[in-house]
């Protein structure tokens, strides 16, 4: 007998029921098809596209499909199936609501009796925390042991957000997994397609993920506990990762429970660390990331001390543009010895314009003679590139900067200037920026020195 496969949608199954959970920070709903978390919005955060709307993390519409699943399957092949997420569920008695006054409001489902099983899911809400505790339970009301797994599921369709290339390594969308071995793995919808997905398979740590532009939907579980990983194409543009875990048999009569948690939220770093190892990575800053992790941590703390983002990125520019001060001096002084050697330079352009070889030859002894170093004004603009590469992938991967204001018109520091103020005076600044720099000698070069800062 080979090993037990995860349940797939079939036809006939009983008609479902949807129940409506509210807390300080979410709106979910939860299908009693499995007690499926199938809907879930995040009220404190606008929809980039309609800001009259929240952001819509797990859903299940005409247009989308992202939901939370888990349940049981048997050990091997061929035995007796198991209650699993597409078992429909009683709703137990409860509170809906969270209330003022109260901390925590927990959901209960309980599965009919299958093969002698009822599997009880309860999902524990906590004000102020987007991690949600979720506790199955395993009872057995056969006469026999049963050996059981239990899986954690996330399954969303393959739809992409439109990229471009401001959004670089920040655009990924799809699952993810962390071991203490492999670390953080991103497997592409397009290689599950093909079933050329490549990712760690067996554990005793680690969790999976869906991961997004600033938010993220984990499952998480306790270290020491074997677990496999897998990755499957579940229908046309609809994929899932679940993570399976081996249960120890239970006794005829006895419950064995196990804990877990379902993150559903932001992307929000110091959250995410203290959550489980590895989870602060699904904020993912791309190659930059031995750059982009203390530039984040630098820029929290001068937000701790200012309390408004928008000056903390000023301040963050201010403190790198003093800690690069001896690169951009060089630079300055470089551009002003090659302003002052142009007129001998175009000069000598004009008396060689007929001799390419003479006038390269000319060029390098009057740099040569007035110790002029064509790339020194070149040189430490690249050394630093890198930095505000890092400090751009910052900005656009903190959900942080989400909704956050800064001065009178800027309202939501994660979207364009509504006025395109900014834009002009950026223009304004690189403009007077070239004008200050020496002409270059080539006249295309010089015309596109004036363009750049336009295009831009």
């Amino acid at each position: 007998a080979g090993v037990a496969a995860l349940p797939s949608a079939a036809a006939g199954v009983p008609v479902s029921q949807k129940v409506e959970v509210t807390t300080d920070l979410v709106r979910a709903t939860f299908d009693t098809r499995g007690g499926s978390l199938v809907r879930m919005a995040l009220p404190r955060y606008k929809d980039e596209l309609d800001d009259k709307k929240p952001v819509m993390l797990f859903d299940q519409s005409a247009e989308r499909v992202y939901q939370a699943d888990s349940g049981l399957i048997p050990r091997l092949a061929g035995e007796a199936a198991l209650p699993n997420h597409l078992t429909v569920m009683n709703l137990l008695p409860g509170e809906r609501t969270l209330v003022d006054g109260q901390n925590e409001l927990t959901l209960t489902f309980e599965s009919p009796a299958q093969g002698g099983v009822t599997l009880r899911k309860s999902y524990t809400f906590k004000r102020g925390d987007y991690a949600v505790k979720v506790r199955h339970e395993v009872l057995n009301g056969s006469d026999a042991p049963v050996s059981a797994q239990l899986y954690l599921q996330l399954a969303r369709d393959g739809v992409v957000p439109s990229s471009s290339v401001f959004m670089g390594p920040t655009a990924f969308t799809g699952p993810a997994l962390y071991t203490d071995k492999g670390k953080f793995q991103k497997v592409a919808f397009e290689d599950i397609e093909k079933n050329k997905a490549d990712h760690e398979k067996l554990a005793d740590n680690g969790w999976i993920a869906m991961v997004q532009h600033h938010f993220v939907g984990a499952w998480l579980v306790g270290d020491k506990l074997e677990r496999s990983f897998q990755t499957k194409r579940e229908g046309t543009n609809l994929y899932s990762m679940s993570m399976t875990l081996p249960l120890a048999p239970v006794a005829a009569g006895a419950t064995q429970a196990v804990e877990s948690t379902l993150y559903a939220g932001p992307q929000e770093e110091k959250k995410l660390e203290a959550l489980a190892p590895g989870l602060e990575l699904v904020k993912d800053y791309g190659w930059v990331t031995i750059l982009a992790k203390p530039l984040f941590w630098l820029l929290d703390k001068l937000h701790g001390m200012i309390g408004n983002w928008g000056w903390a990125i000023v301040g963050l520019v201010v403190l790198l543009k003093i800690a690069f001060y001896w690169l951009n001096a060089s630079a300055y002084r470089s551009m002003g010895k090659m302003k002052a050697v142009n007129p001998k330079v175009q000069e000598m352009r004009e008396r060689f314009k007929d001799d390419p070889q003479k006038m390269q030859q000319e060029m390098m002894r009057i740099y040569r003679e007035e110790k002029v170093n064509p790339l020194g004004g070149c040189l430490p603009i690249f050394i630093q590139m890198p930095f505000f590469i890092a400090l751009y992938s910052v900005l656009l991967a903190s959900v942080e900067m989400r909704g956050a204001p800064w001065i009178g018109w800027i309202h939501d520091l994660s979207v364009q200037d509504p006025l395109y103020i900014l834009p002009a005076l950026m223009t304004a600044s690189t403009l007077f920026q070239t004008w200050l720099n020496p002409t270059p000698p080539d006249p295309m070069q010089a015309k596109m020195m004036w363009i750049m800062p336009l295009v831009f």
